[in-house]
């Protein structure tokens, strides 16, 4: 394929379809990497082409760390994507993010425990991209004036513990995030943002807050039937703040992410094995002139 897709959209728990896309493929990709969390759709939403993956499966089958993050942006790249909005529910570490509204975060905390494969690089290639800003900032202003748009609460800011999972944290872990002044705690959005940070791709996510994890005296303790409970309000506002988005996407270009690996790409491209330039084809494709197979 590898045309020009306007917007990816990685739809976390409960955000498994995208009402209103239309004229539908199906991509069941295969890459070096494994296969993707499911078939990836692809469609017009509102006159643009946006590509969709769910990305626990469509039947919520797979755990955080055993999501195919790798071959999830492989292929997204190689289907020709050039921004990422993930959706995600999180839980509160502030008392002004509540339950049912939304936060687009600009920072990151990594309380994963290394299990996750963070990079596409290796084997021959080393590459280490600048990551002081983890997040697309003009995709979070894009993403947080469809909030707007579309009547919907949005934080700006704050930062996103990741942790490990599939167990929520304790009360002592909760307390330190709030200590550190951590605005929210997650399980995906790590690996995700290196992955699109080393493929040149504008990420950002838009966080659903569910529940006020386990630190708040007048709320219980999170557990996964208070999360799936809050999520069908989270679930329409989400695909409201998509819709809108897609309407107004800017202009691509103006924030540097498609020129991520020009500061960032150690080995010289005399030195990268053939087997290599295959297996990294859509990654360095802008690069060095690779096309993806």
């Amino acid at each position: 394929m590898n045309q020009r897709i306007d917007l990816a959209v990685l739809g976390g728990s409960g955000f498994y379809e995208m009402p209103g896309l239309m004229d539908i493929e199906e991509f069941a990709a295969e890459t070096p990497f494994g296969r993707p969390s499911d078939t990836i759709r692809v469609g017009t939403l509102e006159g643009r082409r946006v590509a969709f993956l769910a990305r626990h499966g469509r039947a919520h089958s797979i755990l955080p760390s055993e999501l195919p993050q790798r071959a999830n942006f492989w292929a997204l790249k190689s289907l020709g994507v050039e921004r990422v909005l993930a959706v995600s529910a999180v839980g509160s570490l502030a008392e002004e993010y509540r339950p049912g509204e939304m936060a687009v975060p600009d920072q990151l905390i990594d309380r994963t425990r290394g299990l996750r494969p963070s990079t596409f690089f290796g084997d021959g290639v080393v590459a280490h991209v600048a990551f002081a800003d983890p997040f697309c900032d003009e995709l979070r202003g894009a993403a947080l004036a469809a909030a707007a748009n579309a009547g919907v609460r949005a934080h700006d800011g704050g930062t996103y513990v990741v942790i490990e999972g599939p167990a929520f944290g304790t009360r002592a872990e909760s307390h330190m995030y709030r200590a550190w002044g951590a605005s929210v705690v997650g399980m995906t959005a790590l690996p995700e943002a290196k992955l699109a940070r080393e493929a040149e791709l504008c990420y950002a996510v838009l966080s659903a807050v569910t529940d006020y994890d386990a630190w708040h005296e007048h709320h219980d303790a999170v557990d996964a039937a208070t999360v799936f409970a809050v999520l069908q309000k989270n679930v329409e506002a989400s695909r409201s703040v998509v819709r809108h988005l897609v309407k107004s996407l800017p202009l691509a270009g103006a924030c540097g992410c498609r020129n991520t690996l020009d500061s960032a790409l150690v080995t010289q491209p005399p030195a990268i094995s053939d087997a290599s330039r295959e297996r990294l084809a859509p990654i360095l494709e802008r690069r060095l002139g690779v096309s993806a197979r």
